[in-house]
């Protein structure tokens, strides 16, 4: 594999959605609902739930986008072109941004005295804060690793976690299956559909300006990350 370039960010990267099949929602603009994009993009039909047909049908589209060669399969390299091209938050040591005007003071600490202003720049507040401390006062769980940070699931990277029998590559059925498996995950209440109103409720599901509800590090996470693969 070819050496890679810096990557670069385009659009609005701060507080993306991750989809559960691992598809990046980013706002546009400071008031856009980045869930609802999902679940309206999911809702084909437009009745107000996604089905499990629904969620599959979601999961071959976005798999069509991973498959840029169109073997049929996410190879190794289009998995890394997943992760550093088209959804670079996913990684440890990925920077989050505000959009502008968003975030109007972050937390401080006790021993510093400066003031944060509406207009310091982004460079300023990376400066006065560690990465953590940072997506910590934008209500991102420090303790959550890749998309979990921006997702409904507990799954840091959940692109490869379809990859059911290791072998390093995605197939469009293990796709599919993975897209069943985490709409059970996501029914827990066993109803076969989602409503929007339902993912709003879960504890990790973004809030209307895109912040997130702090979690306490000493509670269980109810979430549930990728089932282990059943074997052949």
């Amino acid at each position: 594999m070819s050496p890679r370039s810096p990557i670069t960010v385009t659009a609005h990267p701060w507080a993306p959605f991750i989809s559960p099949m691992g598809e990046a929602f980013r706002p546009k603009n400071r008031d856009d609902d980045t869930l609802a994009d999902w679940f309206t993009n999911a809702d084909r039909n437009r009745d107000g739930f996604i089905t499990p047909d629904e969620m599959v049908a979601e999961a071959a589209r976005f798999f069509a986008t991973l498959d840029t060669n169109r073997d049929g399969q996410i190879d190794p390299d289009e998995l890394a072109a997943y992760e550093y091209q088209i959804a670079p938050e996913i990684q440890v040591n990925s920077k989050t941004k505000p959009l502008p005007g968003h975030v109007a003071q972050l937390a401080r600490s006790a021993d510093d005295d400066d003031t944060v202003t509406d207009d310091e720049s982004d460079a300023a507040r990376r400066d006065r804060k560690s990465r953590e401390d940072y997506g910590a006062s934008l209500g991102i769980d420090g303790a959550l690793q890749g998309a979990a940070r921006y997702s409904l699931l507990n799954m840091p990277e959940p692109v490869a976690a379809a990859d059911a029998d290791f072998n390093r590559a995605i197939t469009l059925e293990e796709f599919k299956q993975a897209a069943i498996a985490r709409f059970q995950l996501l029914d827990k209440t066993r109803q076969g559909h989602l409503t929007l109103a339902q993912l709003e409720a879960m504890p990790h599901a973004p809030k209307e300006d895109g912040s997130r509800p702090k979690r306490d590090k000493n509670a269980t996470d109810t979430r549930i990350g990728s089932p282990l693969p059943s074997g052949p």
